[in-house]
């Protein structure tokens, strides 16, 4: 290929990506981090090879989102109505709603504690930050909106640089990658199956497909979005693995554990240095703020397709009032919810877990069945071998879930 050849071609590339990368990157919230850091700290690297079996996953389903977008120009819950009816749809909706409610919440949750490691209260930063993007959302043009997005995505690089300062044998990393461990005993099987779980959520795969047609990609850059979307997935991966590293090489050899993400940045202090703890409170509040916007605009796309009304960002309050007020009345009610003193996100964070459970395998049998079908997608459908890997992903997730929830139960 030539010189002038592959620059037009990553040209195009740049024009087209965002969609893919936001969505990967908004996965690794609040939540995500937490999980990532209470498994470095506790079992070391011996859970890391299953970020790869969760990249295969992610992969998978947000390529087929992507392509199904960029195929029929419409949402993924405006597709399920066409293609199942209204009943299902509103059901989908209604638990799509209460679970993207519930992690909009968590990452609230995320912006508070990441500002209180930097001795900032959160009864002052996180009305002012909910306040920001709210502007941002609602006021800005889908170019400037996308830009921001992708701007708060170059925060979580701090935690490759958490990872470097933790000093790890990068020999024990890659054996780790390659090499499955597993212990029978339930805190083990409990934080694998959420460390699965929290890279792959119904909301991500009604975003991209929705951010993909609201940016109005068309099927001839179908291979510049498929990149957008395995970019995304890589770097959401790396993202997670430098934070279990970061905590294996510090807390864990230290023999220190931790039950949440603030916890863990401050530990690092003393054993990694000031820079670290620092390093890991920015990756959390950029993962957090992304998230607490990506979230409740997937659950306004979804809604509002689902029920033909107008969507879309850059088209303004006056336009598409239902979507801007669903965004809106997500963002209230969490950080209305956050800001209650002494507050228990325990419940919430488990129930929206159960929620998650219910709906992703209802969503991902929906998407394989819309995404095989050629009078929807053409020839441009799943063909045996994607649908094959795709159905057998869709059982272990499945799988997956279950066990989450009974360990959640258990757990009441």
């Amino acid at each position: 290929m030539s010189e002038e050849k592959r620059s037009s071609e990553f040209l195009r590339y740049a024009s087209i990506v965002g969609p893919g990368i936001i969505t990967a990157l908004a996965g690794v919230g609040a939540s995500g981090i937490t999980t990532c850091s209470v498994v470095g700290a506790r079992f070391g690297l011996s859970m890391v090879w299953l970020l790869v079996v969760s990249a295969i996953c992610l992969g998978l389903f947000q390529e087929m989102s992507a392509r199904m977008g960029v195929v029929t120009g419409k949402g993924l819950a405006g597709l399920i109505r066409e293609r199942f009816g209204l009943r299902p749809t509103f059901f989908a909706m209604v638990v799509l709603l209460a679970a993207n409610l519930g992690t909009t919440v968590a990452e609230f949750a995320g912006i508070a504690a990441s500002l209180e490691i930097f001795g900032i209260n959160k009864y002052f930063t996180v009305p002012v930050v909910a306040l920001t993007m709210w502007a941002l959302v609602v006021e800005g043009s889908f170019q400037r909106v996308e830009k921001a997005f992708m701007l708060i995505c170059l925060t979580q690089v701090s935690y490759f640089f958490s990872a470097f300062l933790s000093h790890p044998d990068w020999g024990m990393v890659a054996t780790s990658l390659v090499k499955p461990t597993v212990r029978m005993e339930s805190p083990f099987l409990y934080s694998g199956v959420a460390l699965v779980g929290t890279t792959l959520a119904p909301w991500m795969q009604f975003f991209v497909q929705s951010n993909v047609v609201d940016k109005n990609i068309k099927p001839l850059d179908l291979k510049y979005e498929r990149a957008d979307v395995f970019s995304g997935v890589f770097l959401a991966n790396v993202v997670a693995l430098s934070i279990i590293i970061c905590t294996t090489f510090t807390l864990h050899r230290a023999g220190i554990g931790v039950d949440n993400v603030q916890q863990a940045a401050l530990a690092l202090k003393p054993l990694a240095g000031s820079y670290s703890s620092i390093l890991f409170g920015i990756g959390l509040f950029g993962a957090s703020v992304l998230s607490a916007n990506v979230v409740p605009l997937s659950t306004s796309y979804s809604v509002c397709e689902a029920f033909g009304w107008e969507s879309g960002i850059g088209k303004g309050f006056s336009q598409a009032r239902l979507f801007f007020g669903i965004y809106s009345f997500q963002l209230l009610v969490s950080v209305c919810i956050v800001l209650l003193p002494k507050v228990s996100l325990v419940g919430i964070i488990l129930l929206t877990q159960v929620l998650n459970g219910i709906l992703l395998p209802i969503i991902l049998i929906y998407m394989l069945l819309i995404a095989s079908d050629e009078r929807i997608m053409g020839n441009k459908k799943n063909n045996v071998v994607e649908n094959t890997i795709a159905y057998m992903a869709s059982m272990g997730i499945l799988l997956l879930n279950v066990m989450l929830f009974v360990e959640g139960l258990r757990a009441l």
